[in-house]
């Protein structure tokens, strides 16, 4: 073992100030040499702060998530905002994954030691609550400690600006570049942790921040419409579950039929393997209780509740929609409502808000991945969507995605639609028979090493398939070297691929556009899906994945 690894391993643990971390430093370094290549792996580097924040395993050393790291963080951020010129306060929120209140806490008092008015949030609330605090309170910026969807072992730290600095359409809105570097620059120059000062815990928000988000959430939806819709529901053992009933009370709706046995938010997740309504298996118990409800609609969000799931009655049972189906189902209710501005979405999403906003006469915008760009694709923004099940509704209250008023927007249109005796598949249907089939799927894959990602991309820009579907490409877009994206199009076909931001995947995102003929959806929603199905094999050969 090369001493300078147990060198950097004690100098870091003469500065950690948690014992509990100490401690687990201590035990590795103590268990050398067979600890090592743990040892190895927790000083491999720092985490990097960048547009997401931070986010990594629970543990100690430089690269995890620890008090001495969001230390380190608070106080880079805190001294980047100074250096900024921004005023203000500074507005935290945590949810109930382990560390998160110890994290926004230290971050309080770091503030508060610095100078500047530390607001922390009453207790554990979504994502969105902060989002909506840091425009409702004019903060200079904003911090949530999340991990979001990740698994139970992480924890994250993102970092959202307030108008002085953000603008008018990053008012409240994650950072963008160059924040993110400006920030990580300002935490690698921080010195000894016993040098940060820390300063009183900060004010203590009450309930009027919740109470203000849940009038102002449920004022989102159209006066006097149809409530009557029943609706099951789970927050996957996020921080969703309390301001979600609320919100939905606040808006005239029955009182949704919750998972009993995830309402709670529990940081261990423990009946799911993966706390992502994505994943295969997560929903299961929110269609169990769908289908024991006679249900109209079944919801979930994520832990941090700024995404949203949706699922519907089904021939076959019930089948949670794809982002994209909900996407434009959310675009076309606010387009028919009249609501103004700019619609967008992301150059991995469908086309067919694109073809919706055209046929519509609506101004629409395309953006790189991730919220902190569609938010700002227009000042005037009406809404925002991407595929990973992020939706804004709502840009004037929380200007990034919002897993509360999404839910409560597609349960305005699902009762309006009721009331007709139609159903959200009746509409989405329609919306084919006009535009076309525009089935969407996803190929990710998880890898341990993030060298194999790279590996796949130089693969795939190598050797581009000649055809997809038997069809020749028309265009062949390599956003290299500003983006690691490369999309490849036929007549048909669309393939997006591109790392994740925030998990160490590769994605490539697959849309197959299939003509309807004779007004028989079925048959062309059956060809599409056929098809996906190659499509997604092709994808696969292209990587060698």
């Amino acid at each position: 073992m090369a001493l300078n690894l147990l060198a950097a391993a004690e100098t870091w643990l003469a500065d950690d100030p948690d014992p509990a971390s100490r401690d687990e430093l201590r035990a590795l370094i103590d268990g050398l040499p067979g600890t090592e290549a743990e040892l190895r792996d927790r000083f491999a580097g720092p985490l990097t702060f960048g547009t997401a924040g931070l986010r990594g395993r629970l543990r100690a050393g430089p690269n995890g998530m620890n008090l001495a790291v969001v230390t380190r963080a608070a106080a880079g951020l805190v001294a980047w905002l100074a250096e900024q010129g921004g005023t203000g306060p500074l507005v935290i929120g945590y949810d109930a994954r382990y560390g998160s209140r110890a994290f926004a806490e230290r971050t309080a008092q770091i503030a508060t030691g610095a100078g500047r008015e530390a607001l922390l949030m009453p207790t554990t609330l979504p994502t969105p609550v902060l989002a909506y605090a840091v425009r409702a309170l004019d903060a200079v910026a904003g911090v949530m400690v999340t991990a979001s969807h990740n698994p139970p072992q992480d924890n994250g730290y993102k970092v959202y600006l307030g108008r002085e600095l953000g603008g008018p359409a990053g008012d409240g809105a994650q950072i963008v570049p160059p924040a993110d570097a400006g920030i990580e620059a300002a935490i690698r120059a921080v010195g000894p942790i016993a040098e940060v000062r820390l300063g009183a815990p900060g004010t203590l928000l009450d309930d009027k921040i919740i109470a203000g988000y849940v009038s102002s959430a449920a004022a989102v939806l159209s006066d006097g419409g149809p409530r009557d819709l029943a609706i099951a529901y789970t927050p996957l053992h996020g921080v969703g579950g309390e301001t979600l009933l609320a919100t939905f009370a606040a808006a005239g709706f029955p009182p949704p039929a919750a998972v009993t046995n995830q309402f709670t938010p529990d940081p261990d997740f423990p009946t799911v393997s993966f706390p992502n309504p994505e994943e295969p298996g997560a929903m299961d118990n929110l269609l169990a209780l769908a289908v024991a409800h006679h249900a109209d609609l079944a919801i979930a969000n994520d832990p941090d509740a700024d995404r949203c799931a949706v699922a519907i009655p089904s021939a076959g049972g019930w089948r949670p929609l794809r982002g994209d189906e909900l996407g434009v189902l959310l675009a076309d209710h606010l387009i028919r409502r009249g609501v103004p501005g700019t619609y967008a979405t992301t150059i991995v999403s469908s086309q067919l808000l694109g073809r919706l906003c055209m046929a519509r006469g609506v101004p629409y915008a395309e953006t790189l991945t991730g919220f902190k760009w569609i938010v700002r694709a227009d000042e005037d923004l009406a809404f925002g969507y991407e595929e990973a099940l992020g939706y804004c509704v709502a840009p004037a209250l929380v200007r990034d995605k919002d897993g509360i008023t999404a839910a409560l927007t597609v349960a305005e249109l699902a009762a309006g639609l009721l009331a007709e005796n139609r159903t959200l598949a009746d509409r989405l249907d329609e919306l084919a028979a006009e535009f076309g089939v525009h089935a969407t799927d996803q190929l990710s894959v998880r890898v341990d090493d993030l060298a194999e990602i790279g590996v796949a991309m130089g693969r795939a820009r190598s050797n581009p398939p000649v055809t997809l579907l038997g069809a020749p490409l028309t265009g062949v877009n390599d956003l290299l070297p500003d983006n690691d994206v490369l999309t490849f199009r036929t007549a048909a076909v669309r393939v997006v691929i591109r790392p994740s931001g925030t998990e160490p995947k590769l994605k490539a995102y697959l849309e197959v556009v299939e003509p309807v003929t004779d007004g028989d959806v079925p048959a062309a929603r059956a060809r599409a899906a056929a098809a996906l199905r190659t499509l997604r094999d092709e994808t696969a050969a292209a990587l060698g994945v």
